[in-house]
Protein backbone atom coordinates (compact mmCIF):
# COMPACT_ATOMS: atom_id res chain seq x y z
CA UNK A 1 0.00 0.00 0.00
CA UNK A 2 1.25 3.46 -0.88
CA UNK A 3 2.29 5.72 1.99
CA UNK A 4 0.82 9.19 1.51
CA UNK A 5 1.84 12.65 2.63
CA UNK A 6 -0.96 13.80 4.94
CA UNK A 7 -0.72 17.42 3.85
CA UNK A 8 -1.00 16.47 0.18
CA UNK A 9 -4.03 14.26 0.81
CA UNK A 10 -5.89 16.98 2.66
CA UNK A 11 -5.03 19.80 0.31
CA UNK A 12 -6.30 17.66 -2.55
CA UNK A 13 -9.72 17.18 -0.92
CA UNK A 14 -11.89 20.25 -0.25
CA UNK A 15 -14.28 18.26 1.89
CA UNK A 16 -13.05 15.10 3.65
CA UNK A 17 -15.74 15.82 6.27
CA UNK A 18 -14.69 14.33 9.60
CA UNK A 19 -11.41 12.48 9.93
CA UNK A 20 -9.42 10.25 12.28
CA UNK A 21 -5.68 9.63 12.04
CA UNK A 22 -3.83 7.27 14.41
CA UNK A 23 -0.27 5.97 14.42
CA UNK A 24 3.23 6.25 15.87
CA UNK A 25 5.49 9.29 15.95
CA UNK A 26 8.53 9.40 13.67
CA UNK A 27 10.84 8.23 16.47
CA UNK A 28 8.40 5.53 17.62
CA UNK A 29 8.20 6.84 21.19
CA UNK A 30 4.70 8.34 21.10
CA UNK A 31 1.26 7.41 19.93
CA UNK A 32 -0.40 10.14 17.87
CA UNK A 33 -4.13 10.70 17.45
CA UNK A 34 -5.91 13.37 15.43
CA UNK A 35 -9.60 14.11 14.91
CA UNK A 36 -11.14 16.96 12.92
CA UNK A 37 -14.59 18.13 11.89
CA UNK A 38 -15.66 20.26 8.96
CA UNK A 39 -18.97 21.85 8.03
CA UNK A 40 -20.86 23.31 5.09
CA UNK A 41 -24.01 24.54 6.88
CA UNK A 42 -24.31 27.28 9.51
CA UNK A 43 -25.44 24.62 12.00
CA UNK A 44 -22.40 22.42 11.38
CA UNK A 45 -19.98 25.32 11.52
CA UNK A 46 -21.46 26.60 14.79
CA UNK A 47 -19.36 24.24 16.91
CA UNK A 48 -16.23 24.06 19.03
CA UNK A 49 -14.31 21.29 20.75
CA UNK A 50 -14.17 21.56 24.54
CA UNK A 51 -11.80 19.58 26.77
CA UNK A 52 -13.24 17.26 29.42
CA UNK A 53 -11.82 16.19 32.81
CA UNK A 54 -11.17 12.59 31.65
CA UNK A 55 -8.86 13.82 28.88
CA UNK A 56 -11.55 13.53 26.21
CA UNK A 57 -13.48 16.20 24.35
CA UNK A 58 -17.07 17.12 23.50
CA UNK A 59 -18.56 19.19 20.71
CA UNK A 60 -20.68 22.12 21.82
CA UNK A 61 -22.45 25.05 20.20
CA UNK A 62 -20.34 28.16 19.79
CA UNK A 63 -23.52 30.30 19.70
CA UNK A 64 -26.45 28.53 21.39
CA UNK A 65 -28.95 30.86 19.68
CA UNK A 66 -27.91 29.50 16.25
CA UNK A 67 -28.19 25.80 17.12
CA UNK A 68 -30.92 24.16 15.03
CA UNK A 69 -30.61 20.37 15.30
CA UNK A 70 -28.04 18.93 17.73
CA UNK A 71 -28.82 15.26 17.03
CA UNK A 72 -25.84 14.41 14.80
CA UNK A 73 -23.42 17.21 15.64
CA UNK A 74 -23.28 17.31 19.47
CA UNK A 75 -21.46 14.32 20.93
CA UNK A 76 -18.23 13.21 22.65
CA UNK A 77 -15.67 12.54 19.89
CA UNK A 78 -13.00 11.40 22.36
CA UNK A 79 -13.32 9.52 25.65
CA UNK A 80 -10.68 7.91 27.87
CA UNK A 81 -12.47 5.01 29.59
CA UNK A 82 -9.32 3.86 31.42
CA UNK A 83 -5.66 4.96 31.59
CA UNK A 84 -4.61 2.53 28.84
CA UNK A 85 -7.46 3.20 26.38
CA UNK A 86 -8.63 6.09 24.20
CA UNK A 87 -11.73 5.98 22.00
CA UNK A 88 -12.26 8.43 19.13
CA UNK A 89 -15.27 8.56 16.78
CA UNK A 90 -17.35 10.92 14.68
CA UNK A 91 -20.60 10.43 16.61
CA UNK A 92 -22.41 9.13 19.66
CA UNK A 93 -21.05 5.65 18.98
CA UNK A 94 -18.21 6.78 21.27
CA UNK A 95 -20.61 6.17 24.16
CA UNK A 96 -21.74 2.82 22.75
CA UNK A 97 -18.12 1.63 22.54
CA UNK A 98 -17.29 2.79 26.07
CA UNK A 99 -20.45 1.16 27.48
CA UNK A 100 -19.53 -2.15 25.82
CA UNK A 101 -15.93 -1.97 27.07
CA UNK A 102 -17.20 -1.35 30.61
CA UNK A 103 -19.32 -4.50 30.29
CA UNK A 104 -16.29 -6.57 29.25
CA UNK A 105 -17.23 -6.61 25.56
CA UNK A 106 -15.31 -5.49 22.51
CA UNK A 107 -14.97 -2.56 20.13
CA UNK A 108 -16.31 -4.76 17.32
CA UNK A 109 -19.30 -6.00 19.32
CA UNK A 110 -20.28 -2.42 20.10
CA UNK A 111 -20.13 -1.27 16.50
CA UNK A 112 -22.11 -4.24 15.22
CA UNK A 113 -25.09 -2.68 17.02
CA UNK A 114 -24.70 0.58 15.04
CA UNK A 115 -24.97 1.67 11.44
CA UNK A 116 -24.34 4.74 9.29
CA UNK A 117 -25.92 8.09 10.12
CA UNK A 118 -29.60 8.62 9.17
CA UNK A 119 -28.88 11.76 7.15
CA UNK A 120 -30.31 10.85 3.75
CA UNK A 121 -29.23 11.18 1.01
CA UNK A 122 -25.63 11.30 2.32
CA UNK A 123 -25.85 8.40 4.80
CA UNK A 124 -22.62 9.63 6.37
CA UNK A 125 -20.33 6.79 7.48
CA UNK A 126 -19.62 6.33 11.16
CA UNK A 127 -15.85 6.17 11.65
CA UNK A 128 -14.29 4.99 14.91
CA UNK A 129 -10.92 4.22 16.45
CA UNK A 130 -9.58 2.71 19.64
CA UNK A 131 -6.02 3.06 20.95
CA UNK A 132 -4.41 0.97 23.69
CA UNK A 133 -1.04 1.64 25.29
CA UNK A 134 0.22 -1.23 27.44
CA UNK A 135 3.73 -2.29 28.46
CA UNK A 136 5.37 0.49 26.48
CA UNK A 137 3.68 -0.49 23.21
CA UNK A 138 0.69 0.82 21.29
CA UNK A 139 -1.92 -0.99 19.22
CA UNK A 140 -5.00 0.42 17.55
CA UNK A 141 -8.08 -0.41 15.53
CA UNK A 142 -10.20 1.54 13.07
CA UNK A 143 -13.71 0.89 11.78
CA UNK A 144 -16.12 2.34 9.26
CA UNK A 145 -19.86 1.69 9.08
CA UNK A 146 -21.29 2.79 5.74
CA UNK A 147 -24.14 2.23 3.34
CA UNK A 148 -23.68 -0.02 0.32
CA UNK A 149 -23.45 2.54 -2.51
CA UNK A 150 -25.99 4.85 -0.87
CA UNK A 151 -28.60 2.16 -0.22
CA UNK A 152 -30.49 2.98 2.98
CA UNK A 153 -31.38 -0.66 3.63
CA UNK A 154 -27.87 -2.11 3.25
CA UNK A 155 -25.13 -1.51 5.80
CA UNK A 156 -21.47 -2.48 5.51
CA UNK A 157 -19.07 -2.76 8.46
CA UNK A 158 -15.30 -2.83 8.01
CA UNK A 159 -12.76 -3.34 10.82
CA UNK A 160 -8.99 -2.78 10.63
CA UNK A 161 -6.51 -3.89 13.28
CA UNK A 162 -2.94 -2.60 13.71
CA UNK A 163 -1.26 -4.60 16.50
CA UNK A 164 2.35 -3.69 15.62
CA UNK A 165 2.41 -0.16 14.15
CA UNK A 166 5.57 1.16 12.54
CA UNK A 167 7.39 4.32 13.61
CA UNK A 168 6.39 7.37 11.60
CA UNK A 169 3.36 5.69 10.03
CA UNK A 170 -0.33 6.19 10.70
CA UNK A 171 -3.70 5.38 9.16
CA UNK A 172 -6.22 8.01 8.09
CA UNK A 173 -9.96 7.39 7.81
CA UNK A 174 -12.44 10.11 6.83
CA UNK A 175 -16.12 10.29 5.97
CA UNK A 176 -16.13 11.64 2.40
CA UNK A 177 -14.07 11.29 -0.76
CA UNK A 178 -14.78 14.96 -1.49
CA UNK A 179 -17.56 17.49 -1.90
CA UNK A 180 -20.73 16.64 -3.79
CA UNK A 181 -24.49 16.17 -3.61
CA UNK A 182 -24.97 13.67 -2.18
CA UNK A 183 -21.60 13.56 -0.46
CA UNK A 184 -19.56 10.55 -1.67
CA UNK A 185 -18.69 8.18 1.18
CA UNK A 186 -15.10 7.14 1.89
CA UNK A 187 -13.95 4.14 -0.17
CA UNK A 188 -11.23 1.56 0.39
CA UNK A 189 -8.91 0.85 3.31
CA UNK A 190 -7.70 3.57 5.70
CA UNK A 191 -5.00 5.57 3.96
CA UNK A 192 -1.43 4.92 5.10
CA UNK A 193 0.23 8.24 5.96
CA UNK A 194 3.55 9.64 7.18
CA UNK A 195 3.39 11.07 10.71
CA UNK A 196 5.60 13.73 12.33
CA UNK A 197 7.51 13.77 15.63
CA UNK A 198 4.66 14.76 17.95
CA UNK A 199 1.11 15.89 18.57
CA UNK A 200 1.82 19.60 18.28
CA UNK A 201 3.37 19.19 14.84
CA UNK A 202 0.49 16.94 13.77
CA UNK A 203 -1.91 19.64 14.91
CA UNK A 204 -0.13 22.27 12.82
CA UNK A 205 0.00 20.07 9.71
CA UNK A 206 -3.67 19.10 9.91
CA UNK A 207 -5.01 22.59 10.59
CA UNK A 208 -2.91 24.22 7.87
CA UNK A 209 -3.95 21.57 5.34
CA UNK A 210 -7.72 21.54 5.90
CA UNK A 211 -9.85 23.68 3.58
CA UNK A 212 -9.98 27.18 5.00
CA UNK A 213 -13.69 27.70 4.31
CA UNK A 214 -14.90 24.37 5.73
CA UNK A 215 -12.68 23.50 8.71
CA UNK A 216 -14.36 23.80 12.11
CA UNK A 217 -12.40 22.11 14.92
CA UNK A 218 -9.32 19.94 15.46
CA UNK A 219 -8.01 17.79 18.32
CA UNK A 220 -4.64 16.08 18.49
CA UNK A 221 -3.08 13.98 21.22
CA UNK A 222 0.28 12.37 21.86
CA UNK A 223 0.75 9.53 24.33
CA UNK A 224 4.21 8.79 25.70
CA UNK A 225 4.50 5.01 25.36
CA UNK A 226 6.96 4.69 28.24
CA UNK A 227 4.93 6.64 30.81
CA UNK A 228 1.38 6.77 29.40
CA UNK A 229 1.39 10.55 29.79
CA UNK A 230 -0.97 12.33 27.39
CA UNK A 231 -0.72 15.82 25.92
CA UNK A 232 -3.53 17.34 23.87
CA UNK A 233 -4.04 20.29 21.53
CA UNK A 234 -7.36 21.81 20.45
CA UNK A 235 -7.95 24.38 17.68
CA UNK A 236 -11.36 25.92 16.89
CA UNK A 237 -12.21 28.15 13.94
CA UNK A 238 -14.70 29.84 16.28
CA UNK A 239 -12.45 31.30 18.95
Amino acid sequence: MKTHDLETLLKGNDYPGRGIVIGLSADGSKGLIGYFIMGRSVNSRNRVFAAQPDGGIITKAFDESKMVDPSLIIYAPVRVPDPATLVVTNGDQTDTICDYLAAGKTFEEALRTRTFEPDAPNFTPRISGIVRVLGGAMSYKLAILKSDCGCEGSAQRFFYEYPQPQAGVGHFLHTYMGDGSPLPSFEGEPERVVLPEGGEELCKVLWASLNQDNKVSLYTCEIDLATGERKTWIVNANQ
